[in-house]
């Protein structure tokens, strides 16, 4: 019997309203099955269940109605709940009628490992299906399929488990209540009470959903004045943006002016052409009409006489003031409907007892203040403001009116007490919407074991597929201090030939977190680890992780390795080679050490574990071979380096800093992060590998494979720069990444090296983000790679497999591109198109999101660390700090020695400016302010002026401006217009890696210079012959072929594989 004469076809009738509004009937074919998957370990029709099946340690299973799921998702999520059975019915009906992000929450709740949750497919099982009757509501017919696939449930597994189906409809509870004997119909609220007395949170949940139903009911009924206009409906504003009336966007607020100005950035794609090049501002609370930082909104621009400009005047983020617009006027638009609702968790404070007030008798509504500047106040009912004053809450948004002024939510949880560190680092994770919940059993039972009764091993039909680099490679790691996740190990070796071969191997994981496992859907799900300032969350369970994915020194691990034959004295690839390997790291090294080998200190000896327990002898030939292969490693790196030089590899550094903690965690002090050239070593042959894999799984999958591509930003952004370069007479091309390039390595003042670090740093702020792609989604002149100093054709992320995902699903398409070449068949198979490109925008998310979560933990560490600090008296509140902006009430300012960027203000709110004395010290004092392009004069009305100049070096007060509803933030005081005197071991550190990195420069201009040589005879050798041989000037098929054959003369070796 075939596959279709097992299905029984029948027909679904649709009701779909399409582009213009009108209902339209749709007949659909639809084929019920006679076999569905249960997912019950008490199943005995042995159904094909594969994946997670229910707990059976359940006293019962729970059938959620429609609308029990629509409403109460958020307490199914509650992971005591379990064994919750979601029905087809229900989970449509969330699709169909609460949109895309209620029903994402769902189906992101049915994947997680977690939770003891499955999808029946009862609208598929020919026994449980029920056809709508004629004149029967959509409603009751959802109501009572679900009923009777929660019977058909019952009777599959032969009355082993009862079934209790949950629902808030009355009626449904009369009539099938006890109808049929071990399924039982209660109400959500009775079930909650009955099954889950002790669960609190989950009461105060139901509770808080409940009251905020019943306030949006009054509300609807009560006959409020419009405070907004309303939103356009769904289909009327697809038509607009197809025929070009409305722009489609996401809404970006200004958190210092969250109550004036959002940004709309142009999104998709519209029917017409736009001459938009730049973000449409939305100035107002009306123009941004209850959309919401992060919703897609639809927009409609403003007549040109209506335009406003940015502000460019400092202000708090909770200034009430607003500042007049001194910027030029930029397109200007109102919101006219959303498209989509990105609304999240909240954390939020209660107002201080004074400002509360009682809006009810049952409950008090009350405005609560998000953590997020972005975000309004929100109105919730609750009763325990008073109880919860000095605590942190989340909340999650319901509704916002056109009659109200704010938005209406409901109470979810407490979080913990104001400005304890948990609680703000729990406050930063939800923020930036990050899960880390401990791993679930289901994960950790598919680890491998490693304890010392049990140590892992070595698999002796791996070691027979793999090839074994233990004897014949010296393989070491050079990592942080402190590191445990090691990705990556590093050998060089000279060949019998004369050549030397290069080797990256990286950590083969896949090989234990298989495609689809509890603990790949994990990883997929986190997409990356988290590193905040004083820890971490780990993607991988730590047995992995920190344990046998790590490659340690003197273990024996799985990798997965590219190597490569180098010319002994061009560095030309030669050969290149893919493959599972099985090493043994010989040293595990920090930077630090590499760096004091590389430097001929030979004194960190002492600091390398395995070199300290050798005899002299044997310690000194194995120190000789450790210092040529660093040093060879780093000769290597200078050359890879130097190519994509030449082809406009830019070089931009930020300021890293990192929280130094003592034995009990304390903060001990804020130390920027000092460049070394081993990083750049390091970092190289990362880069080297990544392109190559890149080309590789490109070249296999030209359709499907996962790259990252840097997209080249937009000229606008860019002003910044421009106009801070000019102020120092440079010129900043940056038509290219090879001329911005350019530029910035001409852009040196000899009197102060922090300007050239400044412009830098400024570049990186102009840059677009990097993402993940499928090569299907965009043309491949869209591959290209333009920051971050690579300058490649072709790039992914390949060796860092322990903390990110993207690397995990790049090792999979290798191994399969690996196997394609051998003619054997893959075990795993690879995305499509459509579905790697949804997992690339999941993994962006999440990158966004962790570095959004590194910047601010490492903020918060700021704060503490000055929050104890007397800045009257302390010395280490007092620093040199650089002016990088000019506004037209004050300056923004860097400050080297902590990584700091804040704002200075030279007028206080009384209208007093800065003025200083005979000894350049800063007072408040009446008088004005006049602002220029590169700088800004203080003028005191009793005479006396002092100017501010872009790129100025002066002394600031740092103190903590503290709060309760937000995160504290850094104040910075000019007290001084002179520059504060650094340490002399800063300054001698500085000196000694400025000569480390001229030392780098002379040799990659020396080899650009080679290079562009060669390019140059190249060209003029084509230059002689078409003189010689060519009939014309004009344009034929001989100048075509000439120029085909020009193209053919260049070292194609250079540009395949460096991108040029």
């Amino acid at each position: 019997m075939t596959l279709f004469e097992r299905m029984l076809k029948t027909e679904k009738i649709l009701h779909l309203r399409n582009s213009r509004g009108k209902t339209v009937r749709v007949v659909r074919e639809h084929y019920l099955r006679e076999k569905v998957p249960c997912y019950s370990s008490f199943c005995q029709a042995n159904c094909q269940n594969d994946g997670k099946l229910l707990a059976n340690d359940v006293t019962h299973y729970v059938v959620p109605d429609w609308k029990v799921v629509q409403d109460f998702l958020e307490i199914l999520e509650f992971p005591e709940l379990k064994g919750v059975v979601f029905m087809q019915t229900a989970c449509q009906a969330v699709q169909h009628q609460k949109g895309r992000r209620l029903y994402s929450k769902l189906r992101n709740l049915l994947k997680d490992a977690r939770h003891n949750c499955v999808l029946f497919s009862n609208e598929f099982q020919k026994c449980s299906y029920l056809p709508r009757e004629k004149g029967e509501s959509k409603e009751k017919w959802q109501t009572r399929c679900i009923y009777y696939a929660a019977v058909w449930y019952y009777h599959h597994l032969v009355g082993q488990m009862p079934v209790v189906m949950v629902t808030e409809d009355e009626e449904a509870i009369k009539q099938f209540g006890s109808e049929t004997e071990g399924v039982f119909v209660i109400s959500f609220k009775d079930y909650l009470e009955n099954f889950w007395p002790d669960l609190k949170a989950v009461h105060e949940l139901y509770d808080s959903i409940l009251q905020s139903q019943r306030d949006r009911e009054n509300e609807s009924q009560e006959n409020h004045g419009k405070e907004f206009p309303e939103h356009l409906p769904l289909e009327i504003l697809e038509a607009g943006i197809k025929s070009g009336r409305y722009i489609q966007g996401i809404l970006n607020v200004n958190k210092h002016r969250a109550q004036m100005e959002g940004f709309v950035r142009l999104q998709g794609v519209t029917g017409k052409e736009t001459e938009l090049k730049s973000d449409i501002l939305v100035y107002g609370g009306k123009a941004q009409n209850r959309a919401i930082h992060g919703d897609v909104v639809a927009v409609e621009l403003l007549p040109k006489n209506e335009w406003k400009g940015r502000g460019t005047a400092l202000c708090e983020s909770d200034d009430k003031v607003v500042v007049e617009v001194q910027s030029e006027p930029m397109p200007t638009g109102r919101v006219v409907g959303i498209i989509q609702r990105n609304w999240r968790d909240y954390v939020v404070t209660f107002p201080p007892r004074e400002d509360i007030q009682s809006q009810g008798k049952s409950a008090q509504k009350i405005l609560v203040v998000p953590w997020d500047y972005k975000i309004p106040k929100i109105r919730i009912s609750t009763q325990q403001a008073e109880a919860l004053q000095d605590y942190r809450i989340v909340v999650r948004i319901d509704s916002w009116e056109s009659t109200s002024l704010y938005p209406n939510g409901h109470f979810v949880r407490v979080l913990g007490r104001i400005e304890e560190l948990e609680t703000e680092i729990t406050s930063i994770l939800i923020e930036n919407f990050i899960s880390v919940a401990p791993f679930s059993e289901a994960q950790m039972r598919e680890m491998p074991v490693n304890t010392p009764q049990n140590p892992w091993k070595v698999d002796p039909e791996e070691e027979a597929e793999r090839v074994d680099l233990r004897n014949t490679h010296l393989v070491f790691s050079i990592d942080p201090k402190g590191c445990e996740d090691v990705d990556d190990a590093l050998s060089v070796r000279k060949l019998r030939n004369g050549n030397l071969e290069l080797g990256v191997h990286i950590a083969d994981v896949t090989h234990f977190v298989k495609l689809s496992s509890c603990t790949d859907l994990e990883a997929r799900n986190r997409a990356t680890t988290y590193y905040l300032a004083d820890r971490r969350y780990d993607m991988l369970p730590a047995v992995l992780s920190a344990d046998l994915c790590s490659l340690l020194g003197g273990v024996d691990r799985y990798a997965l390795s590219v190597m490569w034959e180098l010319d002994k004295t061009s560095y030309e690839v030669k050969k290149v080679w893919f493959g599972r390997t099985i090493i043994c790291s010989t040293y595990k090294m920090f930077y630090e050490a590499a760096q004091a080998l590389l430097d001929g200190d030979l004194n960190v000896v002492d600091e390398i574990p395995e070199l300290k327990k050798l005899d002299d002898d044997s310690r000194q030939q194995k120190l000789n071979d450790l210092i040529w292969a660093v040093e060879n490693l780093t000769d290597i790196a200078r050359h890879i380096r130097t190519k994509r030089s030449v082809c406009g590899a830019l070089e931009l550094e930020g300021v890293e800093i990192r929280v130094q903690l003592d034995d009990d965690k304390n903060i001990d002090d804020l130390v920027p992060k000092q460049p070394l050239e081993v990083h750049e070593t390091i970092a190289e042959c990362m880069i080297f590998a990544n392109h190559w894999v890149a080309k590789k799984v490109w070249e296999s999958f030209p359709y499907h494979a996962l790259l990252r591509h840097h997209p080249a930003p937009r000229q606008e952004f860019f002003t910044n720069l421009i106009e801070c370069a000019r102020a120092k007479g440079f010129n900043m091309d940056t038509s290219s990444n090879k001329a911005l390039a350019d530029s910035l390595d001409h852009a040196e003042d000899p009197n102060d090296p922090f300007v050239n670090k400044l412009l830098r740093s400024m570049a990186i702020q102009a840059m677009s983000n990097a993402l993940y792609f499928s090569t299907g989604s965009c043309s491949e002149d869209q591959f290209y790679h333009y920051e971050l100093g690579l300058a490649l054709d072709k790039y992914t992320h390949f060796t860092s497999p322990i903390r990110r995902y993207a690397d995990i699903v790049v090792h999979r398409l290798l191994m399969i591109a690996i196997l394609k070449e051998k003619n054997l068949e893959a075990e795993e198979p690879f995305f499509s198109n459509k579905d790697l490109e949804e997992l690339c925008q999941h993994i962006n998310n999440r990158n966004r999101a962790a570095q959004q979560a590194q910047k601010q933990s490492t903020e918060l560490f700021q704060c503490m660390y000055f929050k104890d600090k007397d800045p009257q008296t302390d010395e280490r509140c007092i620093a040199d700090g650089i002016i990088y902006s000019i506004r037209s009430n004050g300056v923004l300012v860097f400050v080297p020695r902590y990584g700091i960027k804040g704002a200075a203000y030279l007028k206080d709110k009384e209208g007093r400016v800065v003025s200083t004395d005979s000894d350049s010290n800063c007072k408040w004092k009446p008088g004005s302010l006049q602002r220029f392009q590169n700088k800004i004069i203080s003028i005191v009305t009793d005479g006396g002026s002092v100017t501010f100049n872009m790129f100025d070096h002066i002394t600031v007060r740092i103190s903590v401006q503290t709060s309760r509803a937000h995160a504290d933030t850094i104040r910075l005081e000019i007290i001084s217009n002179k520059p504060y005197q650094s340490s002399s071991s800063v300054v001698k550190h500085e000196t000694l890696h400025s000569a480390k990195a001229d030392l780098v420069k002379e040799v990659t201009k020396a080899a650009e210079e080679a290079q562009l040589a060669h390019r140059k005879a190249s060209f003029r050798a084509v230059e002689e012959e078409y003189k010689e041989y060519c009939q014309t000037q004009g344009t034929n098929l001989y100048t075509l072929l000439e120029e085909i054959r020009e193209l053919a003369l260049l070292d194609m070796s250079d540009n395949g594989k460096y991108g040029c």
